[in-house]
């Protein structure tokens, strides 16, 4: 994954369907249904990593204070939290 070989994704898909193992089959067939995207996220440099740790991190805080914590007090968490 860190050498960007997207390029090499359909030769893996194909011998992962290939394969008698029926998860690896299916993810492989899953995989396909959105097979640009895929590419995309092994060969270009860019990813939501960031994004998603935000996203982690206030449903953590949320979680943390459920039924406890009304809105606002969930508001000043996320915006102070560390």
């Amino acid at each position: 994954m860190t050498s960007r070989d997207g390029h090499l994704l359909p030769t893996w898909l194909d011998q992962a369907e290939a394969a008698g193992f029926q998860p690896l089959r299916s993810l492989a067939r899953g995989m396909r249904q959105d097979i640009d995207a895929v590419t995309a996220g092994l060969a270009l440099d860019w990813n939501s990593g960031c994004a998603e740790g935000k996203v982690n991190r206030i449903k953590r805080i949320k979680r943390d204070g459920y039924g406890r914590a009304g809105s606002d007090l969930l508001r000043l968490q996320i915006l102070h939290a560390n």
